[in-house]
């Protein structure tokens, strides 16, 4: 691909990803995007022939950001403490980015079912917890944590970093917010997931 070519589509999909993010991804329109990147409607579907293949791109490229930063965080060689922290705050960073992913995926499993998972485990670059979880076994066997299960650990940490995007629309409306004071609940929810995470493994003195 060319400079130039390279230049327009990061155009778009930065584009995709403001507007995506601000009205999410049914409420938002490809025209709408084209004006936000500064080229022409036939432009855009000359390089995304629909709403759904520019949403994929969008989605491919803050997936391959997170795998490759949180499995530097699975490798790091720091205390499960911190490593718990730094997680949470990278994948809050990613939703925050782009609210729309978790309410995307859930769509393809869906839709996709067995077909998009195959996806995500034959990429190049996917999340690999393992190291993670081999962790958090060996801080339960030295007696640092709480006796919990890593693999309930590691899906309660995800759920509660994912459920409140995947909810967003119901509980602003439940709740009466507005969307920026919905997004900054999520930022400050960050320090509240690891407090929480954190004291719920805690060895009580």
């Amino acid at each position: 691909m060319e400079v130039a070519e390279q230049n327009t589509e990061s155009k778009i999909l930065e584009a995709a990803r403001q507007v995506f993010t601000q009205k999410g991804f049914a409420a938002a329109r490809m025209q709408e995007i084209a004006d936000v990147a500064g080229i022409n409607k036939g432009l855009l579907h000359y390089y995304f022939r629909n709403k759904n293949k520019l949403f994929k791109a969008v989605f491919d490229e803050a997936f391959e950001r997170f795998a490759l930063k949180v499995n530097d965080i699975f490798a790091a060689d720091i205390p499960l403490f911190e490593k718990i922290e730094a997680f949470v705050d990278q994948y809050m960073d990613i939703m925050l980015e782009n609210p729309s992913l978790p309410a995307f995926v859930i769509n393809e499993l869906n839709q996709k079912g067995d077909e998009f998972v195959k996806g995500i485990m034959n990429r190049k670059h996917r999340p690999n917890p393992l190291l993670l979880i081999g962790q958090i076994q060996m801080e339960v066997e030295a007696g640092r944590i709480r006796p919990v299960n890593p693999l309930h650990l590691v899906l309660n940490m995800l759920s509660m970093c994912a459920f409140p995007f995947i909810a967003r629309p119901m509980f602003q409306g439940l709740v009466q917010v507005d969307d920026a004071t919905y997004l900054k609940l999520m930022e400050n929810r960050k320090r509240e997931v690891t407090d929480f995470i954190l004291n719920a493994i805690r060895v009580k003195q």
